[in-house]
């Protein structure tokens, strides 16, 4: 009996060492996440909205991300992309949303990018939540929007969300990682 206690705690301490070094495997230098959890929030017209998503780093692999062929071609759900890393990037708001004809209604998203044409990416606003990010059902799409954009002066190495009060009801969420800036303006009622 004492053997197979030995055993069973001697198979915990090799399962807690192993799930240990993989955690470190998916860190970088200095102990950070290779992909650290972010949050972007606004308060528009007294309403709160969210998106909390993972950070991938471009890590050298600049002009191999977005292209045909690229690091985001090899995902099951390509040419739609999770709009982060790890699990899907999720949004919350407190108000209703008018996105360039796109309704959306006070409640809780998830956000994917469709990334076909590197240079004219889509949002896509989905109504299934809580799920891994390289799970995605067309069917729970709540609609699409086209994004507006532009280069940066340089290239972005952390994917960063950002969303801002442009005055009164009005706002704007915008994208940013590699050489892309993507965004859309919103009015919330």
């Amino acid at each position: 009996m004492k053997s197979l206690l030995t055993c069973a705690v001697a198979g915990f301490m090799l399962a807690g060492l192993a799930s240990a070094q993989m955690g470190q495997m998916d860190q970088k230098k200095g102990g950070a996440p290779a992909s650290p959890a972010e949050t972007a929030t606004a308060t528009i017209a007294g309403k709160t909205i969210t998106i909390k998503y993972s950070s991938p780093r471009v890590r050298g692999r600049e002009g191999k991300i977005f292209e045909p062929g690229g690091l985001l071609s090899k995902d099951a759900t390509y040419p739609v992309w999770r709009a982060g890393a790890n699990s899907a990037t999720a949004f919350h708001t407190d108000a209703d949303l008018q996105f360039a004809g796109l309704s959306v209604p006070k409640g809780d998203y998830t956000l994917f990018v469709d990334v076909k044409d590197p240079s004219s990416w889509v949002l896509v606003v989905n109504k299934q939540t809580g799920q891994w990010g390289l799970t995605y059902t067309p069917a729970q799409d709540l609609g699409r929007v086209k994004l507006n954009m532009s280069k940066p002066p340089a290239s972005i190495e952390n994917l960063k969300y950002t969303l801002t009060s442009e005055g009164g009801a009005n706002g704007k969420l915008q994208l940013e990682w590699e050489n892309h800036i993507a965004s859309v303006s919103f009015t919330a009622k």
